[in-house]
């Protein structure tokens, strides 16, 4: 590297922190621990001894959420006694995250009623319009087009259904 190039942490500006590492810590192992919990009662009411054939169903899947059940009591005891306040996520930094996980939690939930691709053009587009800049004839054309192969390739050469909406049943697919 050139001793003339300022290192990334002198570039960027530091911003609020969000939360600490601390509190993701505890939060994470909260959930997973949670998740843990409802896997070994779910797994028990399912049957996670040994039968006369050998072990149940839920006898391997009990046993691994023990594991992380303990896991995550582990990381909730240390993340108590470290005590770590160093920022985890910056507000500049939940912002970049909001720009993609916003739009991308907006498609999800635009499948069911538009359909995979009718929403796939619509998430394509919207990106290149307004993060990449692009001309909307261009993003049109693009996201179009893609899609328009993605669909000759899964539905007609696949045969694969893919989750449909009203404009591929107003084509008659």
């Amino acid at each position: 590297m050139n001793n003339s190039e300022p290192l990334i942490d002198e570039v960027r500006e530091p911003s609020p922190a969000v939360f600490s590492i601390r509190t993701a810590e505890i939060a994470v192992s909260l959930a997973l621990a949670i998740g843990s919990a409802i896997l070994i009662w779910d797994n028990y009411k399912l049957g996670a001894g040994w039968g006369p054939y050998g072990p149940e169903a839920g006898y391997f899947p009990l046993r691994l959420a023990v594991v992380v059940l303990i896991a995550s009591i582990a990381v909730f005891i240390y993340a108590i006694r470290d005590n770590d306040q160093t920022p985890f996520i910056e507000v500049a930094q939940a912002k970049l995250v909001a720009v993609i996980l916003l739009p991308l939690l907006f498609f999800v939930f635009t499948i069911a009623y538009l359909g995979i691709y009718v929403a796939s053009t619509l998430f394509i587009a919207a990106f290149m319009i307004f993060l990449g800049k692009f001309p909307i004839w261009k993003a049109a054309l693009v996201s179009i087009c893609l899609m328009g192969f993605f669909f000759f390739i899964f539905e007609i050469q696949f045969m694969v259904p893919l989750p449909k909406g009203p404009l591929e049943n107003w084509l008659g697919y």
